[in-house]
């Protein structure tokens, strides 16, 4: 499993292994990553996921798309999906992904998807699933179990063998699921001969779990999120709801093991939270100014990402042409895929 830093240092340590990347361009280099349309993404998306995966566009031959298909699990409101599935899609254009330099996609507009699923389905051993924390924590939180919760893994593994991806950018509840893809990949590999590129997880540690407003890991599952595209009132309210300690502005207090520094320190700017840093351990935080602080700086930080995408969720024509040409360039990849591993397990006669 991959560990990264904001200064790319990953793609040196995959090159140190012997592995064949341009570390100027990455060409060598596949990074995918999908994200649920299942409600209104947030801060916790935003740090995790869509802000590393923009930044590198430019650096290797980038795979984003919307698992529509993986949000069904959840979701059964047919027009919430759709809709959702374009507000999710705007996020990300708004935020700054350009369509021209990556591949943008809807799962569900690749049936090569579901095909390779199935395929794979037939050698992935029920142990293997079964041991998935994953589908227990949900069962364990009241959610009902179903053939797709709990063969989530299988699907999870097509999405990034389909493509031939090297890197999967993951939080660390999805560092299992990783690991269920390497096997599978390894034993379809060791079945029919070489077919898939065995993927790595990268977990970035400074993101791994942006606390939620209690501080629990921020999850739509958990209604402790802040949503990215909020408005200035909801923002405040939101913002002001973080949970803190009762613990005296004048008395010293851990940063680390505060809900609202660990937000507050990815956005504000750099000689800011080193000073509040300082008034953490010496005395003088006091969260309700800080929390303030942070509406203002939340709100500044997203303004003109805010602005486009009020303008492109007023053309959703414009997002459905984006994305309808993203899985066209996403579907010559997986039916060169797809049409090797027909062959290889006789599918193709």
């Amino acid at each position: 499993m991959i560990r990264i830093n904001s200064d790319f240092s990953f793609i040196r340590s995959y090159e140190a292994r012997g592995c064949s990347l341009n570390v100027e361009r990455g060409l060598d280099l596949k990074i995918l990553s999908g994200i649920q349309p299942s409600g209104s993404l947030h801060l916790g998306n935003y740090l995790a996921m869509m802000k590393p995966m923009i930044s590198y566009m430019n650096r290797s031959e980038l795979y984003v798309f919307i698992v529509n298909y993986h949000a069904m699990t959840s979701v059964s409101d047919g027009k919430k999906l759709a809709e959702g599935t374009l507000d999710v899609a705007s996020d990300f254009l708004a935020l700054g992904l350009d369509p021209e330099k990556c591949f943008f996609w809807v799962q569900s507009d690749v049936p090569e998807v579901t095909e390779l699923t199935w395929i794979l389905t037939c050698i992935t051993p029920m142990g293997l699933l079964e041991r998935c924390h994953s589908y227990k924590d949900k069962i364990a939180k009241g959610i009902s179990p179903n053939h797709g919760l709990f063969a989530y893994p299988v699907l999870m593994a097509a999405d990034i063998l389909l493509y031939q991806a090297n890197i999967v950018p993951v939080g660390k509840d999805q560092k299992q699921h990783i690991e269920v893809t390497r096997d599978i990949a390894i034993k379809f590999n060791s079945m029919y001969g070489d077919t898939f590129v065995v993927p790595e997880g990268e977990i970035n540690d400074d993101v791994a779990t942006v606390p939620g407003v209690d501080g629990q890991k921020m999850s739509k599952s958990y209604d402790n999120t802040i949503e990215i595209f909020l408005d200035e009132k909801a923002l405040k309210k939101k913002v002001m709801s973080i949970k803190t300690d009762s613990t005296p502005v004048d008395e010293p207090k851990d940063p680390e093991n505060c809900n609202l520094f660990q937000i507050y320190r990815h956005f504000a700017p750099n000689d800011r939270v080193q000073e509040v840093n300082r008034l953490y351990l010496e005395g003088g935080a006091a969260y309700g100014t800080l929390k303030k602080e942070l509406v203002g700086i939340l709100w500044d930080y997203f303004k003109d990402s805010r602005e486009t995408k009020t303008r492109l969720m007023q053309d959703p024509g414009y997002i459905k042409t984006v994305l309808a040409r993203g899985a066209e360039k996403a579907r010559a990849i997986a039916a060169s895929t797809l049409k090797d591993v027909r062959s290889k397990v006789g599918l193709n006669y």
